[in-house]
């Protein structure tokens, strides 16, 4: 297969931040693959387009036959709550009008509407419907917003009816672990301090902390510290959690019982303040900020003793089981987060991942893929069982790991992505990857992460599509129809799903499946046009119940007959993230799943099916412009992260695909293949090729990996500013030229969650494998002798581009 190393082939760098084209001349170009320039046009503002959906095919086979000769799935993007200021009209402030079951989609432009007889009929399942009375003003010159074509999305206020409690305040839930070191501690102290000051006064916060014990703080007591302890050796169920806290049903002598307030009931699934554990330990801040703040004062490591070749013992899972019972007790069905501060491995209890006795090493891949993990299956089993019952109250569990060892997050990866939790993962507490993302939960404005909860997400279709699944941070609600493929990928068997935790940059993937009727193949009941509707019921950051609803629509195509449609609909930067999330769901549920073989005989197909060529003539290849960077970004998807998990531990690898399954398409794509930027004294910053032959020791390159930001000295450069010329007034240019990249990577650093790790090297220096290692190795330690002077080469045995293309082009005529 496509597996031998050669010469290069330079292909311009994809997801630029800069508008300005690199400088592409003939001689760069590929003779054959063309290398289309994505700089080169003039780009959309928002690639992702009013609707925030992009589809990997634009135009759909009608047939299964079709489908499957397309090789790409048929998928869609979507971010279902992205900032409301990309909406063409505000938040409407009536309930949306739905059509008769079941098919219940809402009413949107691709209605067809009978203003005499007030009707509107259902572009999905062609019911006729009554406008209600307060319709009853719609004519031609009177249309309400949800039918205005631009407004293909829109979004409703759900209002409670008359006399209902106002919506219960955002609730976080600390989890902070004190098995670290002082230093560590310290700086958890210094970041709680601040995240408390970001906080609504009017948030509710409580605090958890655990070592070999579980300390859940009762912030209510005002008059000393009172604090519950559980033992962290064994599992507790929820039952003894409330009771031991006086919670449950029945409460506890000298405890009073969970009471619920005369004539207040519960509305869309917001909760008043019912209970006395909400005043007993959650808090608004501007109650316990000051007791919250001694508490943090107070606070040390872990004082159990840890015996001389022992790891600490570590109660994680208790300490987590603790914070899901005492919020499903206080504030179920309400927006509600568990912040967990990890600083090492589970050791003790349900979830342990490792043993205490430090000769037994954590588990790696290699010890996965043997199955040699001892205690991994028993820590999934009990995450599920977390993850289910954070899904039913509607809590969300957020993870920021800060430790140079292993923490869990491989078996915790079902507790957070099926409640749209948050993670983070770092080196240290004190690293700025930790303390600028935690900072950024808390923070509003514009760089608010819109922080949203309790979410539905539900999708409704033209009769010959079924939906196969969804890949993303939701959990199914068995919602299951004839809208139910019999194919799953993912989340499937359902066309709805519920999603604890969305924020503007949450992204879903959708699969779906052709499946025509008879009836539909028949002469004169063809439509033209497919539609799909994308509805998400949200609590919104400042606490209302909103409905947000996206229908789209894409046309119907011949595939056997009419290949240039389908080829002018094919978007290669979703297709390219949808195959990333798809081969990775199968690494992770089929074993011996050869992913880059996979890869390699999907791009062959793709290439053979859409391809121009002379049969057996590999020089006569070419590919339409649609398609001609999708070679690209397979090659640096098999060579990515996702595929490639040597090196990698599998919490890292959880954490990174995790962030793949959540992202949107342009983050995801930088992700698979980084943009590079160069910066030198002969011309402007501008796209450069992801190439070795790309570096120069008079040039400054700036890598966006997405998880790393990287600032490259060339080695003229390098020794210039260790010379301190910048500080010489007749040298300001120089100054300005190193500046330039820093505030450039600042600008995608103020821009991101997670906050991406900033590395500054040097040409030749120890931290230039974070450029090297993304880098097409075009020149190696084979080649080094067509090097040209001031340029390096990579290490490596790897394949380059160039002969990974030669191959392609061979087999795809072949086929």
């Amino acid at each position: 297969m496509i597996e031998r190393a050669g010469a290069a082939l330079h292909l311009p760098p994809l997801s630029l931040r800069s508008t300005r084209s690199p400088p592409l001349s003939d001689s760069c170009s590929p003779r054959s693959i063309m290398a289309a320039d994505p700089s080169a046009a003039a780009a959309p503002a928002d690639p992702d387009g009013p609707d925030a959906v992009r589809f990997t095919w634009n135009a759909w086979p009608r047939s299964k036959v079709e489908a499957s000769r397309c090789v790409v799935p048929l998928a869609a993007a979507i971010s279902p709550v992205r900032s409301p200021e990309s909406l063409a009209s505000p938040p409407l402030p009536y309930p949306p009008l739905r059509c008769k079951p079941p098919c219940s989609a809402l009413l949107n432009p691709f209605a067809r509407v009978d203003f005499t007889a007030k009707i509107w009929i259902c572009p999905l399942c062609f019911s006729r419907n009554h406008f209600p009375p307060h319709y009853a003003g719609i004519s031609e010159n009177n249309v309400p917003a949800e039918l205005f074509t631009q407004c293909s999305t829109v979004e409703y206020l759900v209002a409670g009816p008359p006399g209902s409690p106002a919506p219960l305040p955002p609730v976080f839930l600390f989890v902070i672990d004190t098995c670290v070191i002082e230093e560590e501690l310290e700086y958890v102290k210094l970041s709680m301090r601040k995240a408390v000051a970001l906080l609504p006064e009017h948030a509710l916060v409580g605090l958890v902390t655990f070592g070999t014990q579980v300390h859940l703080h009762e912030l209510g007591f005002c008059e000393l510290s009172k604090i519950y302890v559980f033992r962290g050796s064994k599992e507790i169920s929820k039952e003894q959690i409330l009771d031991q806290l006086g919670l449950s049903g029945g409460g506890r002598p000298g405890f009073p019982k969970m009471t619920q307030q005369p004539g207040v009931q519960q509305v869309n699934g917001m909760h008043p303040l019912v209970t006395t554990g909400v005043n007993r330990f959650l808090l608004p801040v501007s109650e316990c900020e000051c007791t919250l703040s001694t508490l943090l004062d107070e606070l040390q490591p872990d004082q159990w003793p840890v015996e001389a070749g022992n790891r600490a013992i570590r109660c994680t899972g208790v300490a987590l089981n603790v914070a899901a019972g005492l919020l499903g007790a206080c504030v179920p069905g309400t927006g509600a987060r568990i912040i967990a501060l990890l600083g090492g491995p589970c050791t003790e209890g349900p979830g342990v991942i490792v043993s205490k006795d430090l000769s037994e090493p954590v588990r790696s891949h290699k010890d996965l893929d043997k199955d040699a993990a001892p205690h991994f299956q028993k820590a999934v089993k009990f995450y599920d069982g977390l993850a289910k019952q954070l899904v039913s109250q509607g809590h969300v569990l957020d993870v920021f790991a800060s430790a140079l060892d292993q923490v869990g997050l491989a078996e915790m990866k079902l507790a957070i992505e099926r409640t749209g939790g948050l993670v983070v993962l770092s080196e240290s507490f004190g690293h700025s990857v930790f303390k600028d993302s935690f900072k950024r939960i808390f923070e509003g404005g514009e760089h608010s992460l819109g922080l949203s909860f309790n979410g539905t997400f539900e999708i409704n279709c033209s009769k010959d599509i079924k939906v196969q699944g969804v890949i993303g941070p939701c959990t199914s609600l068995e919602k299951k129809g004839a809208l139910c493929a019999d194919t799953i990928v993912g989340q499937g068997n359902t066309t709805a799903w519920k999603m604890c935790g969305l924020d503007r940059n949450t992204s879903l993937t959708v699969f779906f499946d052709v499946s025509p009727s008879e009836r539909s193949g028949q002469p004169g009941h063809q439509n033209p046009d497919l539609y799909i509707q994308f509805v998400t019921s949200y609590q919104h950051p400042e606490g209302q119940m909103r409905i947000r609803a996206t229908t789209v629509s894409r046309k119907w195509v011949d595939g056997s007959t009419n290949t240039e449609e389908l080829v002018e609909g094919f978007d290669q930067e979703t297709a390219a993230v949808v195959l990333a999330r798809y081969i990775s769901l199968k690494m992770e549920i089929e074993e011996e799943f050869d992913a880059t073989r996979w890869l390699d005989r999907s791009l062959i197909r793709l290439c053979s099916r859409f391809g121009d060529y002379r049969k057996d003539d590999p020089s006569s290849f070419s590919l339409h412009s649609n398609f001609s960077l999708f070679p690209q970004f397979m090659f640096n998807l098999r060579r990515s992260q996702f595929v490639q998990v040597f090196n990698n531990s599998p919490d890292e690898t959880a954490y990174f695909r995790m962030l793949l399954n959540r992202e949107s398409v342009t983050n995801s794509v930088a992700m698979i293949q980084p943009s590079l930027i160069s910066f030198s004294f002969d011309s402007p910053p501008s796209p450069v090729f992801l190439d070795v032959a790309s570096i120069a020791v008079d040039r400054i390159l700036l890598l966006d990996a997405y998880f790393s930001v990287v600032i490259f000295h060339g080695m003229t450069i390098a020794q210039w500013r260790n010379m301190c010329y910048q500080n010489q007034p007749e040298h300001q240019q120089f100054a300005q030229l190193l500046q330039a990249p820093q505030e450039e990577a600042q600008v995608i650093i103020n821009g991101r969650f997670p906050v991406p790790r900033l590395v500054v090297c040097d040409q030749h220096g120890s931290q230039a494998r974070f450029l090297l290692a993304k880098l097409n190795p075009s020149a190696t330690y084979n080649s080094a002798h067509d090097v040209p002077p001031g340029s390096d080469i990579i290490f490596t045995d790897d394949v380059s581009f160039q002969v990974f293309c030669e191959h392609l082009q061979r087999l795809a005529v072949q086929s």
